[in-house]
């Protein structure tokens, strides 16, 4: 009768076993990776937690940021596996696909991470769904007037060049007013959600925004446009500009107005990655610029940038600036969702992407991710005191 007993007791092991681990069916996993919890039980022990990684690994237009997401997500998960499980599952980035794919997970796994592009994201968040926190990897869609109430399960944490603008935009309202800036812009879709960003933010601060669009041909701003924007320059006098620009634009703005009205930009002014001393990359022309971008492309002595392992390159491939702040979205998304998984409601890290805020799990959920200041020295850019 012992003996029976015994064996008995032995199945509901096993069985526990299978459904804490949370098995994954074939047709949706590509790569499960297991952790364990702590032997002695000890302090740092925490509840066995199912993760699965959701990206379109497959994608033209995104695969090589979802594998730099990943990159940076397992790396960071193999510093801190204790009890975790982490699931990478191919989604492909059409709306329809990735809904499938959340709801097909959702109903297997503890903890969710993705999707990667805002359509994917939007989906979900209309079909209404959300039941199992998720950690989104990129922000919601609100445009063209759309309204979208955030499930309380759901915390986007994606690098949005729209929050630095309004990061910009308090750091300087608070050391340049009273004045004007002159907020400089093309008519791309980015450049002019960054500008508007940045204006909107300004207002109240003692400083009036003047939205300028400037006009390209063929990549590089017409002499008219540059002659008109130097001449406004020197009759109104404003206070700074700020560039919702790429580097090259700014440096072709530079070059026009010369050095004496500051410029301050975002991370978008810097398509260096960090360490990198190849004279051919540096950008001298901006030196005196100021901006704001991640850790892990301007603190070489951050406490986090220092222990995790940069993306591995192959020999013909030039580093990426946005690749590699895609691969520290992943180091802290998966920071992030470590924390969710030891059920931790509010908590800050210091992350590779910037001081993170958190409240999670009780009431509404709010994410804040502050960027540290960087200015151009010597053709690179180099940390600031934070503004």
């Amino acid at each position: 009768m012992l003996y029976k007993w015994a064996r008995l007791a032995w199945c509901f092991v096993l069985l526990a076993g299978i459904l804490l681990n949370g098995l994954c069916p074939p047709a949706l996993a590509n790569t499960t990776i297991a952790g364990s919890a702590s032997p002695d039980g000890g302090a740092d022990t925490i509840p066995l937690a199912s993760i699965a990684l959701l990206l379109p690994l497959r994608s033209s237009p995104l695969g090589a940021a979802a594998d730099a997401v990943r990159g940076g997500f397992l790396s960071a998960y193999e510093r801190d596996n204790n009890g975790l499980a982490v699931t990478v599952i191919e989604a492909a980035d059409t709306p329809g696909e990735m809904l499938a794919a959340y709801l097909a997970a959702s109903k297997k796994y503890d903890i969710l991470v993705g999707p990667l592009s805002r359509t994917g994201l939007t989906a979900i968040i209309q079909n209404g769904k959300v039941e199992k926190p998720t950690v989104a990897l990129t922000q919601p869609d609100f445009s063209a007037g759309r309204e979208m109430t955030l499930p309380k399960q759901l915390l986007p944490i994606g690098l949005s060049i729209e929050a630095e603008a309004r990061q910009v935009a308090s750091w300087v309202g608070a050391d340049y007013a009273p004045g004007t800036v002159f907020v400089l812009s093309t008519n791309a879709a980015w450049q002019k959600r960054v500008a508007n960003a940045f204006a909107q933010q300004i207002q109240g601060s003692g400083l009036r925004a003047d939205l300028l669009t400037l006009n390209l041909e063929d990549g590089s701003f017409t002499a008219g446009a540059l002659t008109q924007l130097q001449q406004r320059i020197q009759s109104e006098n404003p206070r700074l500009l700020f560039a919702a620009l790429s580097a090259d634009q700014t440096k072709q703005v530079r070059s026009a107005i010369g050095q004496e009205t500051p410029i301050f930009g975002i991370s978008q002014l810097n398509p260096l990655i960090l360490n990198d001393n190849n004279p051919e990359h540096q950008i001298p022309e901006l030196n005196g610029v100021q901006l704001l971008d991640i850790p892990w492309q301007v603190q070489p002595d951050h406490p986090a940038v220092m222990i995790y392992p940069h993306q591995p390159l192959a020999a013909d491939q030039r580093p990426n600036a946005d690749l590699e702040r895609l691969y520290a979205l992943g180091i802290d998304a998966f920071r992030i969702a470590h924390e969710i998984a030891a059920r931790n409601t509010v908590f800050q890290i210091d992350g590779v992407t910037g001081q993170l805020k958190v409240s999670f799990g009780v009431g509404t959920p709010s994410f804040e991710r502050i960027e540290p200041g960087a200015v151009y020295r010597n053709g690179v850019v180099m940390p600031l005191v934070a503004p």
